[in-house]
């Protein structure tokens, strides 16, 4: 038994390996790595534009403002993420069993003596660590960019509050790689795989809101002598179907983490703010706050690439 395990570990380090290399070796790296720098420039280039203003409203956490802080109409860096960085898990992963199979590889791989989900695994893992390696690097790149900018030396809150939110970003982006290489896994032609992920963005990060704000008014109408009596549960019935969508999910949870001041993500009531005392969360805190988002999308994620993993598990693999 332990003999099986070692060979299942080694050919699962093998194709990781080989998937870290395809991906290095290939022309998509170089797509990713201009995405990923343009989408740290503009985020980099409004905190600085609008830093100022944020700070003449409140100058407490400035390392924080530089991944919230906007201008004019260029968004926060937290915002490109929470839109963008999607698009970096689907070019990622929409056709990385597609392609193989349409090339006639993928047959060649699962002939090979290795466990055949250690191929679907080893995939998923290598793009994990791709997404992981480039989302770092571009915030210890703000971060540092920022701190020449503005020669304050961040806190240690700040570095924790950085790095939970880079780990945040990084399980945000690995559900849209497990989402990918399920369509991939599902459909026979990359293009296909590619439109049904990108389809799915659009409904998360557009529709979703747009359908929940319908169904509230619908629900708990505010017109007349309803308005008052229903105010509280149109609120809270429109936030509820909101958190449905990955994108809500994660903009709300790092808004949380990267602002000390959000000291609940629900509803808060005249009655419960009386007596409170005005002041910051600290990072357990605030992480306390986000946690069922981030074990939502953590949950997401690993649903996502069951589903993918169970599907190819099943699929018939013929040669061309």
């Amino acid at each position: 038994m332990e003999t099986k395990s070692i060979k299942k570990y080694q050919g699962l380090k093998v194709l990781w390996e080989k998937e870290l290399s395809d991906f290095v070796n290939s022309k998509r790296i170089w797509l990713l790595t201009l995405f990923v720098g343009i989408m740290t420039v503009c985020g980099l280039y409004g905190a600085v534009s609008g830093i100022a203003d944020s700070i003449s409203q409140d100058s407490s956490f400035l390392f924080l403002k530089l991944f919230t802080a906007s201008a004019n109409s260029i968004p926060s860096y937290h915002a490109l993420m929470a839109l963008l960085g999607p698009f970096i898990g689907l070019i990622m992963g929409f056709d990385a069993i597609s392609n193989e199979r349409s090339q006639g590889t993928l047959n060649r791989l699962v002939s090979q003596p290795i466990y055949r989900d250690s191929i679907i695994v080893g995939k998923f893992l290598a793009g994990c660590f791709i997404i992981v390696t480039m989302l770092f690097s571009s915030g210890i790149l703000v971060g540092a960019a920022g701190l020449l900018k503005t020669g304050v030396l961040p806190t240690l809150e700040e570095i924790g509050r950085l790095l939970v939110y880079l780990l945040l970003s990084s399980v945000y982006v690995a559900f849209w790689l497990a989402l990918s290489i399920l369509f991939s896994t599902v459909c026979r032609h990359a293009a296909t795989s590619a439109l049904a992920a990108i389809a799915v963005w659009l409904f998360s990060a557009i529709f979703i809101s747009l359908l929940a704000g319908i169904i509230a008014d619908a629900l708990y109408p505010l017109d007349g002598y309803n308005a008052m009596l229903n105010t509280l549960s149109n609120y809270n019935c429109e936030l509820n179907l909101n958190r449905i969508s990955p994108y809500y999910l994660f903009s709300e949870a790092a808004s949380t983490i990267l602002n000390p001041a959000v000291r609940s993500v629900n509803a808060v009531t005249v009655t419960q703010l009386s007596g409170a005392l005005s002041g910051y969360l600290s990072l357990g805190q605030s992480i306390l706050l986000v946690w069922p988002h981030l074990t939502a999308l953590c949950a997401l994620m690993l649903l996502s690439f069951a589903f993918s993993y169970l599907s190819f598990m099943r699929q018939e693999i013929r040669a061309n």
